[in-house]
């Protein structure tokens, strides 16, 4: 048995044929559903890269593994699914991005060399790295964003393509007037990159995964992740002209959301990215581009599954496609991801298993409430493992699989962290108070802000837009104390209690007795006679002080 875990970055749950798209045709993400389980209640756990991801890969809450943004350092000795699933005699490999951020002053602390595979390993995220390259090569007066190097420019560069980051001039920019045309800006979308398209990322990491699967064997998991559809948004020909401003649909917004704003709301609102996408004729650039981007996803998509036939791996390979978190994309007055309404904070979620237990569900949706944190599990339960539920957080997916309906949970949670941004110190006076929590029932959402704000709250039954937040008014408030009730009894989650099982605890239990820990007793006929055979019996030698002339002359 493997495991094929494809992410790809920014992909909205409903910009695929199989979801539902109007006309966005993605024959071979259809190919995966049609074979497997697409699960519509699906939510990462934090709608920011980083931090979704490190939860992805650790099976864990951002409050339990810490890394709760992008450049946050996921501490040294934080479990991953590379750690549970090597234990099950199942490596576990990357090709493409983490965003992982190593923590090294954990490492140099505790003496690891990350040039050691234990080193190594820490420094990604748990993976054992076929090719690492997270992606966005930006470079500006200070230097580049990401400091690692990069295996894809090194690629454009011994293909001939010129210059220091070929990244930037060529495969995220087009050509106007004979000059750059960056990506970067937005006015640039509509153009095609200025590359060959088997050049592009997209096709460029599809090889590298199928280098990785004809010369290893199982059993593996291979964790191949995608930069795109993740801006900047420009895409390579013939792709670039695939859709137009015909396909754009009209943006999901409302003048309403605009009317007494929750206040952290507005802080989105007013940033660049938000103005941007406010613009229709931004839409109807950039959405193109996105949609060009995603088929170009499906198409290579289709010659990884392709290539899994011809080999005979697809029998014995388990698919699963995924994305980090999603993309306004003008919806709800917004830009990017980072807030929690469902074009944001939902996730497309597709697993295809090919062993006979599965084959009751193929080509079926479940709407159980599902968490990024799941596929951890799952993937252990997968690789015959049982789930360390004292580490991983998340729960197996398998029992809904096998067309079983287990016991489920009631809520999904989400949160974000949102120190870092600028507009934080007109918010709040302290870092520890940027932060927010989602709790979502399937029905009714609520947000909440630290900092002394009131919730936001919205009805998906009568209101699946989310246009309308309810607590601007205290009608609803016995939903909210509902909602915020939950939210506790997750906050009071045994989250790090990592290094005893519950198993563990249960055979500890008494177990001093046994050794001859003996507290609190009044004669020990509170025990079992053989408890206390040790201590009992005839004195071999007696040394007590005789002070009996003392005791005379008193």
């Amino acid at each position: 048995m493997n495991i094929l875990f494809i992410m790809y970055d920014q992909l909205r749950f409903d910009y695929l044929s199989c979801a539902g798209h109007p006309h966005l045709q993605t024959p071979n993400f259809d190919r995966v559903a049609a074979r497997g389980v697409r699960f519509t209640n699906a939510y990462c756990q934090s709608p920011i890269c980083g931090s979704s991801r490190m939860s992805f890969y650790t099976g864990r809450y951002p409050s339990s593994h810490g890394a709760q943004w992008n450049g946050y350092p996921l501490r040294v000795g934080e479990m991953t699914m590379g750690d549970h699933l090597r234990k099950l005699g199942m490596g576990c490999w990357l090709i493409g991005k983490t965003h992982m951020r190593v923590d090294a002053e954990g490492m140099a602390r505790l003496g690891l060399d990350p040039d050691s595979i234990i080193g190594a390993r820490q420094a990604e995220c748990g993976f054992d790295t076929w090719i690492r390259d997270d992606g966005l090569w930006g470079q500006g007066p200070d230097g580049f964003y990401d400091e690692n190097r990069s295996p894809y420019n090194e690629y454009l560069k011994s293909k001939g393509y010129a210059g220091g980051n070929p990244w930037a001039d060529y495969a995220n920019a087009g050509v106007e007037d004979g000059e750059i045309a960056s990506g970067w800006m937005f006015q640039n979308s509509d153009k095609p990159a200025n590359i060959r398209e088997e050049d592009s990322e997209t096709p460029w990491l599809t090889r590298q995964a199928i280098r990785f699967i004809d010369q290893t064997s199982g059993p593996w998991c291979a964790h191949v992740s995608y930069i795109k559809p993740h801006w900047p948004y420009i895409v390579p020909a013939p792709y670039h002209t695939m859709f137009g401003a015909n396909h754009v649909p009209a943006p999901t917004r409302n003048p309403v959301e605009l009317e007494e704003t929750h206040p952290v709301f507005k802080a989105f609102l007013d940033s660049k990215i938000s103005q941007a996408f406010q613009r229709d004729e931004i839409r109807q650039k950039v959405i193109p581009a996105y949609m060009g981007l995603i088929k170009q996803c499906d198409d290579q998509l289709g010659v990884l599954l392709d290539h899994l036939e011809t080999t005979g791996r697809m029998k014995d390979t388990m698919i699963v496609l995924t994305s980090d978190h999603g993309d306004y994309l003008g919806d709800h007055w917004m830009g990017e991801k980072d807030l929690f309404h469902d074009p944001s904070v939902k996730i497309p979620m597709i697993i295809s298993d090919p062993r006979p237990h599965a084959d009751a569900t193929r080509g079926t949706v479940c709407d159980a409430l599902v968490e990024a944190i799941d596929l951890a599990a799952t993937f252990v339960e997968a690789a015959g493992g049982a789930v360390p539920e004292h580490i991983i957080e998340g729960r197996s997916l398998m029992p809904w699989l096998r067309g079983e309906t287990p016991g489920w949970r009631d809520v999904v949670i989400s949160e974000y962290d949102y120190s870092v941004r600028p507009f934080a110190d007109d918010l709040v006076s302290s870092t520890h108070d940027a932060r927010l929590f989602m709790v979502f029932d399937g029905r009714w959402k609520m947000i909440h802000a630290e900092g002394g704000f009131r919730p936001m709250l919205f009805d998906l039954e009568t209101d699946p837009d989310e246009f309308h937040d309810l607590a601007k008014t205290d009608a609803f408030r016995a939903e909210t104390d509902r909602l915020y009730k939950l939210l506790a009894e997750w906050g009071l989650r045994m989250s790090q209690r990592v290094t005893k099982s519950d198993a563990d605890l249960m055979a500890m239990r008494g177990k001093s007795l046994r050794r001859g820990i003996l507290p609190f007793l009044v004669d020990g006929s509170e025990v079992p006679p053989e408890l206390t055979e040790k201590y009992r019996g005839p004195a071999e030698q007696i040394h007590l002080q005789d002070d009996t002339d003392g005791a005379a002359n008193d």
